[in-house]
């Protein structure tokens, strides 16, 4: 009697029912985030015009504040520099002014991509919207501003364009017979090529303020040390000194021995694929094997940290 009723129990208890499997920490979740927020573009690009908007609020000129500004910094420093470098003006304002102008971005992208999700912390909390919107916010407000700052690179090349439409040498202006220092083949249909080098920058603009962006809200102190370290990188990256007076020829001799590491640094070649067309000069194919390299490196890193810290970053901010 005992064992017909243990039976009985046995075959109707309930089953037992399988815990859902959670698709949070998955790379299909990260890749769909990333393409739910390139379809809200109406949402990124309202709120980065807004940033621009906001930052220049009741201001006469507005935005063009932006402009004047790179432009003052630009003319000071060309003139500072081209006299302190023994340089033509013509051929060295409109080197520093863009490379002003590239590296404005690039540093926007960075001091700006760490605080992406700290300062959206109200929106984060409230709108249900996919992470990367915040990001493509972020590269949008530094994408109008250096749109902005183009306007000075257009003025200073048109000023001083008969300097640049024609092989030149940013040491001693021109590249007459005999010359032997380095010669730039001037400005051309090649300059063009300035596009996709912008396209590329975008791109590595998006893998860096992702991924700083998550690092950064986790740990607090990664923004001061990343910080200090830009200001450092300025003044290792050729922007106010051309590389060309590492190299030899001219009146040098041989090559410097910081040339190599002017070249094992990154944002040199991030600079130059775009720099370097607009102003007229020779793109070499390391500097695009080098950006290609980092952005498949840079994407993949982004999108592991993504995929397992993307639903944290609501708890973290």
């Amino acid at each position: 009697m005992h064992a017909t009723s243990t039976v009985h129990a046995a075959d109707g208890a309930a089953p037992t029912s399988v815990p859902p499997i959670s698709d949070s920490k998955t790379f299909s979740r990260a890749f769909a985030d990333i393409k739910t927020g390139f379809a809200a573009k109406e949402l990124w690009g309202h709120l980065g015009w807004q940033d621009i908007k906001q930052r220049y609020r009741r201001s006469v000129i507005g935005p063009f504040w932006i402009t004047i500004s790179q432009g003052v910094i630009a003319l000071g420093l060309g003139l500072l520099y081209s006299q302190l470098f023994h340089m033509p003006t013509a051929t060295f304002l409109p080197y520093i002014s863009t490379g002003f102008i590239i590296w404005g971005f690039i540093s926007g992208c960075l001091s700006e991509g760490m605080e992406t999700f700290i300062s959206n912390e109200g929106l984060i909390k409230q709108l249900p919207a996919p992470l990367s919107v915040y990001v493509l916010r972020t590269v949008w407000r530094q994408t109008l501003m250096l749109m902005h700052n183009l306007i000075v690179y257009v003025i200073v090349v048109a000023i001083f364009f008969t300097a640049l439409n024609h092989p030149y040498s940013l040491n001693t202006g021109n590249c007459d017979p005999g010359f032997s220092g380095i010669c730039h083949p001037g400005i051309g249909w090649y300059s063009l090529t300035a596009i996709p080098g912008f396209f590329m920058l975008a791109l590595n603009a998006g893998w860096v303020t992702l991924l700083l962006g998550i690092i950064s809200t986790r740990y607090r102190d990664i923004p001061q040390v990343i910080s200090s370290i830009i200001q450092l990188l300025f003044y290792m990256t050729p922007i106010v000194w051309p590389v060309d007076q590492l190299m030899a020829g001219g009146a040098r001799v041989d090559t410097s021995w910081a040339l190599p590491f002017v070249h094992g640094n990154p944002l040199f070649h991030f600079i130059q694929i775009v720099r370097a067309p607009l102003i007229g000069q020779e793109v070499s194919i390391n500097s695009w094997y080098v950006v290609l390299g980092f952005t498949v490196v840079g994407w993949i890193l982004a999108l592991v940290a993504m995929r397992n810290y993307r639903s944290r970053v609501s708890y973290w901010v």
